[in-house]
């Protein structure tokens, strides 16, 4: 009985990773690549990741919650994840950058 409880736990602890993983990526993700890539809204996906992400710690994982959270982290992941990924820049926001940048890189001025 002793390994099954273990086997739980780890499995439990997976379920936390995962979704935080899902959650975080998120949360990185720019607001417009979800409305682009035609895939619900940024702040959607962050309340039900985030619901999924509190109810996993909540919950143990033979509950019910928490196999609805899971169904929600593996749409995000298999669905919305790569459509954001295949857009230009893969979603993410922009770090630094001139006002100069363009589309193919930093304007030089035709040098």
């Amino acid at each position: 009985m002793q390994g099954f409880t273990n086997f739980l736990w780890l499995l439990n602890l997976a379920l936390i990773v995962f979704t935080g993983f899902a959650l975080i990526d998120a949360a990185t993700r720019r607001e417009d690549a979800y409305r682009a890539a035609d895939k619900k809204t940024k702040p959607f996906w962050l309340i039900i990741l985030g619901l999924a992400f509190v109810v996993s710690l909540i919950f143990n994982i033979l509950s019910f919650l928490p196999i609805i959270g899971l169904i929600a982290t593996i749409v995000y992941m298999v669905d919305v994840r790569p459509a954001l990924r295949s857009l230009p820049g893969g979603g993410r926001a922009r770090r630094g950058g001139s006002s100069s940048d363009g589309p193919y890189g930093p304007y030089n001025g035709g040098r």
